[in-house]
């Protein structure tokens, strides 16, 4: 769902699921010359907290590893390469679905 979504946003499909001993990533996306690495989150109620606010600092930084390790498996540097990290939230039962884009903050 997450897929098709972006994909409507014009982003093309590059991999699923790149899994590596730092990590999981989702989705890694093209959009334009840029290299976006997607996590996904759903939750069907939020009692605990959004879908959005599960990807806590942890998993942000689980995801930074994986996704240097996926540049770097991939013959692409991180000084040449535009990268960035999105997160797609789906959200209840009628599935909303939020994107934000740019989300890796470091500090």
């Amino acid at each position: 769902m997450a897929e098709q979504y972006l994909q409507r946003h014009h982003l093309k499909p590059v991999e699923r699921n790149f899994t590596c001993r730092s990590g999981e990533i989702d989705l890694i996306m093209r959009d334009k010359s840029c290299v976006v690495f997607v996590e996904v989150k759903f939750r069907k109620q939020n009692h605990f907290g959004s879908a959005a606010e599960a990807v806590n600092w942890r998993k942000q930084q689980k995801l930074k590893r994986a996704a240097l390790l996926w540049l770097k498996k991939n013959s692409l540097s991180t000084e040449h390469t535009e990268f960035r990290f999105d997160v797609v939230a789906i959200q209840g039962p009628d599935q909303q679905i939020e994107w934000f884009t740019n989300t890796l903050v470091e500090g």
